[in-house]
């Protein structure tokens, strides 16, 4: 490997870390809660700081950006984040409770990280699941559902994943990863 190959090498790690290392500027800003050259040159080197030291293994971003499916997933996203609430809250104040629960394995379309760590993400902030293990080997999450009685449930909760990441992946995800969600 010539020192040009590995200098290229090098400016390509950079640039996959950049939303990182943006992002991370960010957060040190907001914690200072003022917007000042130091507080961003501090920033900055300290997030170069932080990815060199605690080594994360890159996270690849498909370079896609789809304004009107992101749009669509967070109209969908607050919708669903809406009634889970009150249906949680009427299982809560219901005298007979919770009468089932159930962890499901579900087998997501994509093998992208990013896309498996989003869909984790949001299935995890509606209340009433919890993914509980993702299997990143085989891109599998295991969800906790409440109120799971049947294989009709299990069938309807699977199509509810599968569904927030077809959303995700038509709003963030690569082209390879639209091909394999498409039905």
């Amino acid at each position: 490997m010539t020192e040009r190959d590995t200098f290229a090498a090098a400016r390509a790690n950079f640039v996959q870390q950049l939303p990182l290392l943006i992002a991370l500027v960010v957060l040190w800003m907001l914690l200072w809660g003022a917007v000042s050259w130091l507080n961003l040159i501090t920033g900055f080197l300290l997030a170069l700081l932080v990815t060199r030291v605690f080594y994360l293994p890159p996270v690849e971003l498909s370079g896609r950006f789809n304004p009107i499916w992101f749009a669509a997933f967070l109209v969908r996203f607050v919708g669903e984040l809406v009634f889970a609430s009150f249906q949680v809250a009427f299982q809560a104040f219901d005298p007979r409770g919770v009468r089932s629960n159930a962890v499901i394995a579900v087998q997501l379309h994509t093998r992208s990280d990013f896309i498996m760590t989003l869909t984790a993400i949001a299935l995890s902030l509606i209340p009433g699941s919890l993914v509980v293990e993702a299997d990143r080997e085989r891109s599998i999450l295991y969800l906790h559902a409440l109120n799971v009685g049947d294989s009709a449930g299990v069938d309807q909760v699977r199509s509810k994943v599968l569904a927030v990441e077809n959303r995700l992946v038509r709003a963030l995800g690569s082209s390879d990863d639209v091909r394999r969600t498409r039905p």
